[in-house]
């Protein structure tokens, strides 16, 4: 089994667009806006989506729910984590050794936890 996608909600698709696209701008990620509500980042086996509910309910962050980017290296996991900060994004645990894993965390500006990984 894979998992298809991840899609985080926001409340400002403009500034979380502005977020994302500047926070990959550097993984040959492909943008693609199939609505007005939703932005994808595409790659080969990779589908990440920033959208306004459908319900059009407020986004809120999930208590508990992170999502997690393999990002290759301690130095691109610094990398990012850096780059999210620099954007706006809040540190939930700056970068070092987690168990057999260098990883960092941030929060994207609607609140959603990010998790860099080598």
């Amino acid at each position: 089994m894979r998992m298809n996608y991840c899609v985080v909600g926001t409340n400002d698709l403009d500034a979380a667009n502005a977020f994302y696209s500047a926070l990959f701008a550097q993984s040959g990620l492909q943008c693609a806006s199939p609505s007005d509500r939703m932005t994808y980042w595409l790659g080969e086996d990779f589908a990440f989506a920033t959208a306004i509910p459908f319900d059009t309910n407020p986004a809120t962050n999930g208590n508990g729910t992170m999502v997690g980017f393999e990002v290759g290296t301690p130095d691109e996991v610094k990398r990012l984590h850096a780059r999210a900060i620099e954007l706006g994004g809040l540190c939930e645990g700056a970068p070092g050794q987690r168990g057999p894993k260098f990883s960092a965390y941030v929060r994207d500006l609607d609140g959603n936890k990010l998790c860099f990984s080598e």
